[in-house]
């Protein structure tokens, strides 16, 4: 039996086809579409994965992509503020454009930064991870944690928004792009993590706040 990994539905999911050859899965509680666990790759062949990225500081269309990430929170930032760049990957980027702002930016990744700092942060920023998490409800424990009240978590994942089209949706077929969500979906982790939806751009960039104090 197969169970959501975000919200652990167990009677209400759906066996979907994508655009390769991983099994997919549709919650219909909570709009998460996910791989099944016998398609998603072990940490080693993740890890090579992901060296074969070209991101780093050096690389002026990567400079750009992150940018869409901080532009849209820029009067948010204030000197100084502690920040945490979560699902950095090998070559941190975002880390260094945010310290040339004056603000304070720790690095995360659980392949090649793995030891997270046991402090809150004013700014959580996950770029691209979110479709990476094999373990989704984990993943936002941990980032609630570590997000101080009133806090912002500002993430890029592109949403999905029509399940006739999962069949030939572009942004599926990588071997690491595992788990997608809907407008629904964010909604979903909203209510349970306590958090405001402050703006969704372009079906990608979303700025959450974290509105639960207790």
């Amino acid at each position: 039996m197969v169970a959501c990994p975000l919200c652990f539905n167990l009677v209400n999911i759906d066996t979907l086809k994508g655009i390769d050859k991983k099994a997919y899965s549709y919650c219909n509680c909570c709009k998460l579409i996910f791989a099944s666990i016998d398609d998603l790759l072990s940490l080693e062949d993740e890890k090579n994965r992901y060296l074969k990225h070209n991101n780093g500081i050096e690389y002026p269309g990567y400079v750009k992509f992150l940018n869409q990430a901080i532009e849209p929170v820029k009067e948010l930032l204030l000197s100084n503020m502690e920040c945490l760049d979560y699902g950095c990957g090998p070559k941190p980027t975002l880390s260094i454009l945010l310290t040339q702002m004056g603000l304070i930016c720790n690095d995360y990744d659980p392949i090649f930064f793995p030891d997270l700092p046991q402090k809150t942060y004013d700014f959580i920023f996950a770029t691209e991870c979110f479709e990476h998490f094999y373990y989704p409800k984990k993943e936002l424990e941990i980032i609630k944690s570590h997000l101080k009240p009133n806090g912002y978590l500002v993430l890029m994942t592109t949403l999905w928004d029509d399940l006739e089209n999962f069949s030939s949706w572009h942004y599926a077929n990588d071997d690491t792009h595992v788990t997608f969500y809907h407008a629904e979906t964010l909604k979903y982790i909203s209510e349970l993590f306590g958090f405001s939806i402050l703006q969704i751009i372009d079906n990608r960039v979303i700025i959450l706040q974290n509105a639960n104090l207790g």
